[in-house]
This record gives structure tokens, sequence and C-alpha cells, in this order.
């Protein structure tokens, strides 16, 4: 078992990525960040996540919707946040729902704020995650 809680965060903006990673941080998490799909895809290969916070945004509109499905998939009880740019919507909650999100934030919600959504228990440990019989 790992005394600490994985976090990845992928936003195509090194400043938010920064803001994420310090309040992240604070709260336990060890943060991994992305800027793009290819880099985000590479460290669901090698890491186990408890949380991602992902921009619906990456290079274009509506590219990080697939990449919080991908880790809803992979990681199905880690805690998983997409960023959107306005106040969420009937069709921006539907998109959260169908790829596995648990909550859709508005972009102008502090980082503090997003962060502090976060459950400070894991819901899925790694040792369970582990032990899943491949077929």
């Amino acid at each position: 078992m790992y005394a600490s809680k994985t976090a990845l965060v992928v936003h195509p903006d090194m400043n938010a990525l920064s803001k994420f990673q310090a309040a992240l941080s604070a709260k336990g998490f060890v943060t991994i960040v992305a800027r793009d799909l290819p880099t985000a895809l590479l460290a669901i290969t090698q890491h186990h996540f408890d949380a991602a916070i992902v921009s619906s945004q990456l290079a274009e509109e509506g590219d990080g919707w697939p990449l919080a499905g991908v880790l809803h998939l992979v990681f199905p009880g880690a805690f998983i946040g997409v960023l959107v740019p306005s106040q969420p919507d009937v069709l921006t909650l539907q998109a959260a729902i169908n790829c596995g999100a648990r909550e859709a934030f508005p972009q102008s919600r502090s980082v503090q704020e997003i962060v502090d959504s976060i459950p400070t228990k894991a819901t899925h440990t790694r040792s369970q995650a582990r032990s899943q019989p491949v077929q």
C-alpha cells in the first residue's frame, strides 16, 4: 500500500498547473501534471491516480472529455473533475455523466475551491486496483 495519494492535473496553461500542484500538495497529494493529451496518456500508464482534474479544452474544444472517460475506465474509484469554460449547463452535465466525471467545475472557480471539493479519502485503494485479475 502506498502512503500518499496521487493526483493528475491536465491543463494547457502552465500557471494553472502550478496553482493546482501547490494546492494539491498542501492537501497531501503527490501531483503529476500534463499540458497535453499525449503526456497525460503517458502518465496514466506510469502511475495510479486517486484524483484527476482535466481541462475540457486541451488543444481544441471538448478534447478533455474523452480523457476524463479514459481516466474513469482505468481508475474507476478515482475522483475525476473536469474544468469547463462557463457555468455547467445540461449538455455539459450530460457529458460529465457520460465520461464518468464526478464534477464539472467552471474555470471561474478558484483552484482552492476545486481542490477542497476533492474527497480526502481515496475511495479505491491501490491494493484493490492491483488485485483485479486480467481477463
